[in-house]
């Protein structure tokens, strides 16, 4: 079972035909991504039990996403205000002020040891915003600590909301020294190190002790870096972009899902990554990236499901 942590909110989408409200959230949309690629999935999630919510919380449940371990809580939902300009691409605004997402205490944690769990992925807002963004980190160094499973982090960076680069800086640098697989847009690492080359930050994670890295490049592809240092690219894959909305979020449920698929999640992480060959690789980067550009094909984060992936990749 992957284990997901962060926020579960609403996208009020806003394009040319007018405004839909819809479940989202990068983590959210990374546990549907993964439960559409029959995968067990586990959504750790503070819920609001206002409409918007509820709305949350079906949508999740009718995915297959497990919400056993999903908190309550008493705040509003957050709402983020999706733009979508005439090609497709989304900007965002949000409204996250006294919100259920960003309120974890630690006593509302499980306990990860003796459970199922294979893989603890979070990212995005979850951990930048606090005061909840610090029981997180909490958890995930609990977690390395343990070795007990694969610790993952999406950046997902939101400079809208968080604009003060040197902290950002300063915050990622130490999140990601505990994760044994990150991944981040090439549009996040452009503003987190603009003096910086891509391939400079990739092997900067490597020396932290991330095993794998992993940067998107939009419809240019992706660049993978493999536990021993050797670097796979995957081209970008033709599709016809409807938006981008919960692209990358796909992208990551395709990697983990695959990456589970290989048995390389669960204890002794660093050494089960270690494990997978240069095929295997980069067929995990093309399923990945198969997931991301039949997201892009259609209206919002609807991820595809696990036949359609098989079928565009003739497996």
């Amino acid at each position: 079972m992957i284990v997901v942590a962060g926020e579960a909110l609403i996208d009020l989408v806003v394009s040319a035909e007018g405004q839909r409200a819809v479940p989202g959230g990068s983590p959210a949309n990374v546990a549907v991504t993964l439960a559409r690629l029959d995968q067990p999935v586990r959504l750790l999630a503070r819920l609001g039990t206002d409409e918007y919510g509820r709305q949350v919380a079906e949508h999740l449940s009718a995915n297959g996403v497990d919400l056993g371990w999903a908190v309550r809580a008493e705040q509003p939902t957050s709402v983020a205000v999706a733009t979508l300009d005439a090609t497709g691409q989304a900007s965002y605004e949000f409204r996250l002020a006294g919100t259920a997402d960003w309120q974890w205490t630690p006593q509302e944690l499980p306990e990860l040891a003796g459970s199922s769990a294979t893989a603890l992925h979070t990212g995005s807002l979850a951990l930048a915003l606090q005061p909840g963004a610090r029981v997180l980190e909490d958890l995930l160094a609990r977690e390395r600590r343990r070795d007990g499973l694969t610790v993952s982090i999406d950046l997902n960076l939101r400079p809208g909301i968080v604009a003060d680069r040197a902290a950002e800086q300063a915050r990622v640098e130490r999140q990601i020294g505990l994760a044994h697989l990150v991944k981040a847009s090439d549009e996040d690492l452009a503003w987190l190190y603009p003096d910086r080359s891509v391939a400079d930050v990739m092997a900067s994670w490597r020396a932290a002790g991330v095993s794998c890295a992993v940067v998107t490049r939009g419809g240019d592809g992706a660049w993978l870096v493999a536990p021993d240092g050797s670097m796979l690219q995957q081209p970008g894959l033709p599709t016809t972009v409807v938006d981008t909305v919960g692209a990358g979020d796909a992208f990551t449920g395709g990697l983990l899902a695959a990456l589970a698929d290989l048995d390389a999640l669960g204890d002794g992480p660093a050494a089960r990554l270690a494990a997978v060959s240069a095929q295997q690789w980069a067929t995990v980067l093309r399923q990945a990236a198969t997931v991301a550009a039949l997201t892009c094909g259609r209206r919002g984060a609807d991820p595809p499901r696990r036949a359609e992936v098989e079928a565009l990749l003739g497996t």
